[in-house]
């Protein structure tokens, strides 16, 4: 499934360009989590990207 909507990380406004914030000029990213999967072969990476960026 192809998501439309898109979310500006700097002024958190909805758009539906994939490039970049029609308002502010910012990086747009997909508002939506990745489905749940029980059998998910990447939960051990995403977990430590999240570990990651809580450092930062």
């Amino acid at each position: 499934m192809v998501w439309l909507l898109r979310k500006c990380k700097k002024c958190g406004s909805y758009t539906l360009k994939k490039d970049k914030c029609p308002y502010c000029g910012g990086k747009v990213s997909v508002p939506h989590p990745p489905k749940f999967s029980p059998d998910d072969k990447y939960l051990n990476y995403r977990m430590a990207l999240k570990q990651e960026e809580r450092k930062v």
